[in-house]
């Protein structure tokens, strides 16, 4: 076979690949930058606060460019917080919509309206994401409402955020899937945040609170997942003590993922 012959026969084959691939495949990971908000209210203040979501800020948001991602109230909410995740094509694309939104005279009135009796909010939290190269795709998702979801927090031993990583694209997403759990999106800090170096922040979703413990306790038993543990921590435990923080969490009636 000649070389003209040769590299027509690798080019046809190339693309016999790249047809028979599914788009799911093919698709770029998710580039964009998410900002996860707790909002910590004042004793009473919490349903007020929900109000001047659900009737102005959401609407507000989508109006100067940002993604309403999703909106959670904790299970056990004795902090009174309102939890949200939103997306952006940038961190100067953010920016510059914030300060939009701040100066949105609809804001301005909204805001005037809803603190007249006083101020909601005592502290605003927030830390800027990433999705990690092998995260779904964080899907906007109407269609299963009284989903419990679940935000889970990492903190690793100095040096091992690869190899919680790795576990969890080689091993662990596949077997909670496996166990009837939804991975919504893996997410490491931006290198300016505190903990960049040794968090994985991540979301899941369950049925409900029953079907959650069925399936961690049938993901914990799983021999498969028995092993690929053992095996990535033949050099030394992966998390600190005590290093798995959940939060189970509600969604928002006006949160666009129920």
């Amino acid at each position: 076979m000649n070389t003209v012959t040769t590299r027509t026969t690798l080019v046809f084959c190339l693309l016999a690949v790249l047809t028979t691939v599914s788009p799911k495949a093919l698709a770029q990971k998710d580039e964009r930058i998410f900002e996860l908000r707790t909002y910590h209210t004042k004793p009473g203040k919490l349903d007020a606060l929900l109000s001047r979501f659900r009737d102005h800020t959401v609407t507000l948001f989508k109006k100067h460019g940002m993604s309403n991602v999703a909106y959670w109230v904790p299970v056990k909410n004795g902090d009174q917080v309102l939890i949200y995740l939103m997306a952006y094509p940038s961190r100067k694309k953010r920016d510059e919509m914030w300060k939009a939104f701040a100066n949105d005279p609809a804001w301005k009135a909204a805001y005037a309206a809803s603190t007249k009796d006083g101020k909601l909010i005592t502290k605003v939290d927030q830390v800027f994401l990433k999705a990690t190269e092998w995260s779904p795709t964080f899907k906007i998702d109407k269609q299963n409402p009284n989903r419990l979801f679940e935000m889970r927090q990492y903190t690793t031993n100095p040096g091992k955020l690869p190899n919680i990583h790795a576990r969890f694209r080689d091993h662990t997403i596949a077997l909670f899937k496996k166990h009837g759990m939804t991975n919504l999106a893996y997410f490491r800090l931006l290198p300016d945040q505190d903990g960049a170096n040794n968090t994985l922040l991540y979301f899941l979703a369950h049925k409900d609170e029953a079907s959650r413990k069925k399936s961690f306790s049938a993901f914990g038993k799983d021999p498969d997942w028995q092993s690929a543990r053992k095996a990535s921590e033949v050099d030394g435990k992966i998390l600190i003590k005590g290093g798995v923080k959940s939060t189970l969490m509600n969604s928002a009636d006006f949160s666009p993922t129920q």
